[in-house]
């Protein structure tokens, strides 16, 4: 069986984002939404365990969400009115039950990254 973590970079400090809200939701074919998991990320960034694994693990389509605008304000980062970056919406597809799927952020409160990690 396959699983899916993710990782947030700060990349205006070159370390690790702890204390990120993260929140994952399962993308219906009717394009509604449904919250399979939320989370806080720890000390090194990530996940204490899988957002998804086991039987919830399935092919379709997911969403992430960092909620990157509260974590730079708890940390007293200038950020302009409203946020330039508050929420960031992470969609991407699973296709093989059987993968390891990592979803990196690497974030800054003006621009972020991603890739498929391993």
């Amino acid at each position: 069986m396959g699983n899916l973590t993710t990782h947030i970079l700060d990349t205006t400090c070159g370390l690790a984002a702890p204390g990120v809200h993260i929140r994952l939701s399962r993308v219906n074919g009717d394009g509604t939404r449904t919250e399979l998991h939320t989370t806080l990320s720890n000390e090194d960034g990530r996940c204490d365990a899988p957002l998804l694994s086991g039987e919830s693990f399935v092919s379709g389509q997911y969403e992430l969400e960092f909620a990157i605008g509260d974590y730079f304000a708890a940390k007293d980062v200038p950020m302009s009115e409203p946020r330039f970056l508050d929420v960031v919406v992470l969609r991407f597809g699973i296709a093989d039950e059987d993968s390891h799927y990592h979803v990196p952020l690497l974030v800054t409160p003006y621009s972020y990254s991603t890739y498929r990690g391993s």
